[in-house]
C-alpha cells in the first residue's frame, strides 16, 4: 500500500473519518458528484439489480446509493451500516434502507450469508487495510451472491495530491483520513476472502466531469474512480 504523504500536495488539517463526516454531513450531497460513483454503475452489467433479494449497504452515509439501487428497482430488503450519526439521520429520512445501523463496515454485526448483495461506494480510501472489509463482505454474502465496491481511484490520487476533504463552514478545506489502495491491492485483499473478479470498470475525467469541474482539464482522460464486481462462488473463505 502507497503513503498518502508521499502525494500530498494539499497540506489541509486532517481528522478521522467519524469527526470529518459528522461535519461534513450537512454539504456532503451538494458535493459529491454523481458522475463519481452512480454513473459508474449505471454503466455495470453485473448484477441484475432488479433481481436483487436482499443487500447490505456498507458505509452507506447518507442514503445517496440506497436512493440509486431503489430507482434501479431493487424492492428487496435493504441494510445501511455507517459509521456517522448524522449520516445516518439523513439517510433515514430519505427512507430508501428497511434498516440502517451504526456500526464499522469491518465488523457490522450483521447476520452471516444472508445478503445476496454486498455494495459500498468512496469509503475504501478511508480504510487502512482492505483485508478486513472483504472479509467482512464474504461473511455477510450468500453463497452466489455479488460484491459491488466503488472506489476513489489511486491514480487520482496520487496525480492531483488531493485527500477526501470537504470545506468547513469557515471556508476551511479539511481532509479525511486518506489511504491509497492500489487496484492490485483491491485484486489481492478480494481474491484473498474467497471473492471471484467479475467485472471492473473505471471512470475518467471526461466532458461530463469538466462541465462541473473546468479546472480539471489538466487531468482530462484520467481515472478517477473505479467499480470492482465479485461474486461468492462454492465454500471457500478466507486464505489461512
Amino acid at each position: 500500500m502507497a503513503d498518502f504523504a508521499d502525494f500530498d500536495t494539499r497540506g489541509y488539517r486532517t481528522v478521522d473519518v467519524a469527526t470529518g463526516y459528522g461535519r461534513w454531513v450537512s454539504t456532503y450531497e451538494d458535493t459529491v458528484e454523481d458522475v463519481m460513483d452512480l454513473a459508474l454503475l449505471d454503466e455495470l452489467t453485473v448484477p441484475g439489480w432488479p433481481g436483487v433479494r436482499r443487500a447490505a449497504d456498507l458505509g452507506c452515509g447518507t442514503g445517496r446509493t440506497g436512493a440509486w439501487l431503489r430507482r434501479r428497482g431493487v424492492e428487496g430488503a435493504l441494510d445501511g451500516v455507517d459509521l456517522t450519526p448524522g449520516m445516518l439521520e439523513v439517510a433515514r429520512a430519505k427512507g430508501s434502507h428497511d434498516r440502517l445501523f451504526q456500526s464499522d463496515v469491518r465488523a457490522t454485526g450483521l447476520a452471516s450469508g444472508v445478503y445476496d448483495l454486498v455494495i459500498s461506494s468512496l469509503i475504501d480510501e478511508h480504510l487502512p487495510e482492505l483485508g478486513p472489509f472483504y472479509d467482512e463482505a464474504w461473511r455477510l454474502a450468500a453463497p452466489g451472491a455479488v460484491c459491488v465496491v466503488v472506489a476513489f481511484h489511486p491514480h487520482f490520487i496520487m496525480a492531483s495530491g488531493m485527500p477526501t476533504h470537504f470545506t468547513d463552514e469557515t471556508g476551511e478545506h479539511i481532509a479525511i483520513t486518506t489511504h491509497v489502495h492500489l487496484l492490485s491491492d483491491h485484486v489481492s485483499a478480494g481474491l484473498g476472502a474467497g471473492w471471484r473478479l467479475v467485472e471492473l470498470r473505471e471512470g475518467v475525467v471526461d466532458e461530463r466531469w469538466l462541465a462541473r469541474k473546468p479546472k480539471w482539464e489538466k487531468f482530462r482522460g484520467h481515472p478517477v474512480s473505479a467499480a470492482l464486481v465479485w461474486r461468492k462462488d462454492g465454500a471457500a473463505g478466507p486464505t489461512p
